[in-house]
């Protein structure tokens, strides 16, 4: 299996130097008010499920070292305040990096308590290089069209295979966008942050993010810490691991999640005959994944898209009756229809998937050290897959393109502050995609944060997904700016999560239908 190892990891390297260089500074700009942005202007975009949306855009530096510079927009959507008095802006963010949050605006405004949302101007924006900012970029396009090498890279083959994907995805982001790319990066979005806030005429803004929304907003909260009238964290990222380390903590914890959701296959025995024993439904979906490897299901789903449909469901247990149902389908039937739906439901790539990865790349690898030899990469990919075999090798390859990223690398930020008001973070204790040890840190970096806690709970983004006990904590937050208080300085409050779902479920309602459009809406990799 590591035959040729060596072979491979020079071919890499000079792949790597053939990348266009781009010179950049990595120190992190000086966060000083220079930039004037313009008044905003905007127009309706209202949909049938918010009426009062409206849409805009902000012109901001590429570079803010250079601010009378090339200039690019953010797009920016709004959901106006209806009392009589405002709180300001509440600017909302879905995670990635990548992710578009326009719509996240309305969703927001619409699962708040009406008396709360009626308090704040809602503002999702898509960050620069995301959706409708312009430009908007798009790296390699069908970068993960079916179907792909399998992502175990068993044999040399199939490692170059993989490799060769990597580098040319690097390769193909030099060339379009060498320009661009030192400017794609955390710091950069959170100084566009703080452009908005003066487009839109605030003193201070409120910030609520998921997922890696929530490192950008401590990177906001860290550079203008004055500007910040309430900040929420939901999901959080650990600050101290980026970007590196924290993906070795999330294969780790969604072989985890994995695990939970055979169990939950498994206690479900009579609806998918699949075994009551965890560890013999395990065998069967590893047998499928083999299967699929040598055979993809209609040409469409082989290993690594499956593991592709899979994943989401570390994110979100309400995927888990599909998922069975397409499982169950494959092993008892020999039906790939199910399954080959769930991938494209799921796990397919869209043109906005390829923008949304273009920039999770583009800023991940901009934003901090990662190993430049791949030999580092290899030894400990396949440490971690001994252990945590799901998802190991196919977040590895999802992050190789920072091996031979063509920019250097930023400092990490340290968020450590004690210049804001109370701040209030959400955390689940079996969250796959940011581990609970991320919110624990976040909590100490951050003093006077109050933290919450879903005991038990597994979901990925657990505020507004229709946990009331969560949901009261937000309310309260946003209304008065207070938050529980541990008298030990711990975990503040603790909330049960929700039950998990039942099989067969074919139609989700009331907690269950918000969390769905919550998690649509936050999408996946974040």
């Amino acid at each position: 299996m590591r035959k040729g190892a060596a072979v491979l990891c020079g071919a890499a390297v000079m792949v790597a130097g053939m990348l266009t260089a781009v010179p950049a500074d990595a120190t992190p700009p000086r966060p000083a008010d220079t930039v004037q942005a313009a008044e905003l202007s905007w127009k309706n975009c209202a949909t049938a499920s918010h009426p009062t949306l409206q849409c805009g855009s902000v012109t901001v530096p590429l570079d803010y070292a250079n601010p009378r510079g090339r200039q690019i927009t953010v797009a920016l959507s709004r959901v106006p305040h209806t009392a009589k008095t405002s709180l300001g802006p509440l600017l909302v963010n879905p995670g990635g990096p990548g992710g578009s949050g326009l719509k996240l605006a309305g969703f927001v405004a619409s699962a708040l308590p009406k008396a709360v949302a009626a308090q704040y101007d809602v503002i999702g924006f898509d960050p620069r290089g995301v959706g409708k900012s312009e430009p908007a970029l798009n790296c390699r396009p069908g970068h993960f069209n079916p179907v792909r090498p399998d992502s175990v890279p068993g044999t040399p083959a199939l490692e170059q295979a993989n490799l060769d994907r990597a580098t040319g995805f690097a390769r193909d982001c030099a060339l379009k966008y060498t320009g661009v790319l030192p400017y794609i990066n955390t710091i950069s979005a959170a100084r566009d942050l703080d452009t908005i806030r003066q487009a839109l005429g605030a003193e201070k803004v409120s910030y609520f993010g998921y997922s890696y929304g929530t490192y950008l907003g401590a990177v906001y909260a860290r550079l203008f810490p004055h500007r910040v009238r309430r900040l929420v964290l939901d999901s959080i990222v650990d600050p101290t691991g980026v970007w590196y380390d924290d993906n070795i903590q999330q294969d780790y914890a969604f072989n985890d999640r994995h695990l939970a959701f055979l169990a939950w296959v498994a206690r479900h025995d009579t609806t998918y005959r699949l075994g009551t024993d965890p560890a013999v439904v395990e065998a069967k979906w590893y047998a499928m994944r083999a299967a699929l490897a040598k055979s993809p299901a209609q040409n469409t789903v082989g290993a690594s898209e499956l593991e592709d449909t899979y994943m989401p469901g570390g994110y979100y247990n309400g995927y888990w009756p599909r998922l069975a149902t397409a499982f169950a389908a494959y092993v008892n039937d020999g039906n790939s229809g199910p399954l080959v739906g769930a991938y494209h439901s799921l796990g397919a790539v869209t043109a906005s998937g390829d923008n949304g990865y273009s920039i999770y790349a583009a800023v991940q690898c901009r934003d901090t050290y990662w190993p430049r030899d791949w030999a580092q990469w290899r030894k400990d990919s396949w440490a971690v897959y001994e252990k945590a075999p799901f998802m190991t090798w196919n977040n590895t390859w999802y992050n190789a393109p920072c091996a031979f990223w063509p920019t250097t690398a930023l400092r990490p930020v340290n968020v450590a502050n004690d210049a804001l008001p109370p701040t209030l973070l959400f955390q689940a204790t079996n969250d796959a995609a940011t581990p609970y040890h991320g919110g624990v840190t976040m909590h100490h970096l951050l003093r006077g944060s109050s933290l919450v806690v879903e005991e038990g709970g597994g979901n990925h983004g657990i505020s507004l997904s229709g946990n009331a006990c969560l949901d009261k904590y937000l309310a309260t937050y946003l209304t008065a700016g207070t938050v529980p208080r541990a008298a030990d300085g711990g975990i503040d409050a603790v909330c049960p999560k929700l039950p998990d779902p039942e099989p067969k479920t074919t139609k989700a309602t009331g907690a269950s239908e918000r969390g769905s459009t919550l998690h649509g809406l936050l999408g996946y990799r974040g």
